[in-house]
């Protein structure tokens, strides 16, 4: 809080208001219930910050007396107006970049004289660069998920539709010590080609690629890793489009550094994949930040010119799709160092053949 408060003036705030999202647990330790009842941290740039939340919820809320007060507020009271009293007067407004619209239309219908701005203009600056504590959850988290990887390579994939070997993954992620697994990718045969399927009914079999991406939340922080599995004896050419990503995603890492803005490891791996003629397959950016959102600042793509910085942790995770015939991903997440970029993840890259 002390951190936001020494940027505010800079950014001409007068207060931050956070409700639902990963911002409001950066800074208090409590993660709201997304729901229809308002809970938000009321941030100003001078004076004591109060944490609005709906009585029943209040007694999940750990006291932290020393850096915010906390107002429950009853069924029959407005929320709305309780949050304009403790930020009246206010010019220059950050909101939560997740807020829901009806909160934020009715905070700016009670606060006609302010102008609002998303929080992420401030609050990115802050959780972008990761502390040690962090980075040791989010590696804590890595080997959770490196374990599930080896549990795999000794489960059987042919027979079993997508939807149930995503339930495996899914309680695998659990049982090595998430709290809970947020989301489980198993893309089999053409739907392989899908970068974000969604795993159905179909039948696993011979002859089929899997690309399995699967993380979870352990002490707020995520996990994600992508391996491509294969039932059977692959064909030369996914044999050749694998070298490829492999290569693409180890020149990706090798090219994270300090100083080095993030677009260049975009590049680096793009490089890879054009040279091998399959640069058309490869449709998405190489990465994105991790933390307490599995998608977060900073992103691996091109455009982006931000220099990386020791603490900013993200995913290294170049892929090709054929469409009607196979897809491939690798990925790891790392963290940049004062010297380059350690990996998070230490399954191995290869190709994991499975029955």
């Amino acid at each position: 809080m002390e951190a936001a408060r020494t940027l505010m003036p800079g950014r001409g705030l007068d207060a931050l208001l956070l409700s639902v999202g990963a911002d409001l647990p950066y800074f208090t330790g409590y993660r709201a219930t997304p729901m229809e009842r308002l809970t938000m941290l009321v941030l100003p740039a001078q004076g004591p910050a109060t944490l609005v939340v709906p009585e029943l919820e209040a007694p999940r809320v750990v006291p932290h007396p020393e850096a915010f007060g906390v107002v429950p507020w009853h069924e029959t009271e407005d929320p709305v107006a309780l949050v304009s009293r403790l930020c009246e007067g206010a010019r220059h407004v950050a909101v939560g970049d997740t807020t829901w619209a009806v909160f934020l239309l009715a905070l700016q219908e009670r606060l006609p004289g302010a102008a609002f701005v998303p929080a992420s203009t401030l609050t990115t600056e802050l959780r972008v660069r990761k502390g040690p504590g962090e980075v040791a959850l989010l590696r804590e988290a890595g080997a959770a998920v490196d374990r599930v990887v080896g549990r795999l390579d000794a489960t059987r994939f042919s027979g079993k539709t997508e939807r149930q070997l995503s339930a495996e993954v899914a309680a695998m992620v659990v049982e090595e010590g998430h709290e809970a697994a947020t989301f489980s990718i198993v893309a089999s045969g053409l739907n392989a080609a899908s970068p974000h399927h969604e795993a159905g009914d179909r039948v696993v079999g011979p002859g089929d690629a899997v690309v399995v991406d699967f993380g979870g939340r352990l002490q707020g922080y995520h996990s994600d890793i992508t391996r491509t599995f294969f039932v059977g004896e692959p064909p030369p050419l996914f044999l050749e489009a694998f070298a490829a990503v492999r290569a693409a995603q180890e020149a990706g890492v090798a090219a994270a550094g300090p100083g080095v803005p993030a677009q260049e490891v975009d590049r680096a791996a793009r490089r890879v994949i054009v040279a091998a003629g399959l640069g058309p397959q490869f449709i998405h950016r190489t990465g994105h930040g991790i933390g307490l959102e599995e998608h977060e600042a900073p992103y691996i793509v091109e455009g982006n010119t931000t220099a990386l910085e020791p603490g900013m942790a993200f995913s290294v995770e170049p892929g090709v799709y054929l469409t009607g015939q196979f897809g491939i991903r690798l990925e790891d997440v790392v963290v940049v160092t004062t010297e380059g970029a350690e990996r998070l993840n230490r399954a191995p890259l290869d190709l994991h053949l499975v029955g």
